[in-house]
């Protein structure tokens, strides 16, 4: 299994979404709420650039928001 990391807040459909998708596939992931978190916070800006969430780090590799396919083939 991949390492997969989401940076999220708890209002964010688009991270919910993800959450979703992880859970209907079975992907284990570690989330950090950066509403609350911000130590977290400064991690995923440092990571991703932007204060938008979801912020997903799978091996390394950044995606910013919600893409299904996208996250397929990182998973891939």
């Amino acid at each position: 299994m991949k390492n997969v990391i989401i940076y999220s807040t708890p209002t964010c459909h688009y991270c919910g979404l993800a959450k979703e998708y992880f859970k209907a596939h079975n992907v284990a992931y570690t989330e950090h709420n950066v509403a609350s978190d911000l130590d977290q916070r400064k991690i995923m800006v440092d990571k991703s650039g932007q204060l938008g969430v979801p912020v997903i780090d799978i091996e390394g590799k950044i995606m910013v928001g919600f893409d299904e396919e996208e996250l397929a083939a990182a998973l891939a």
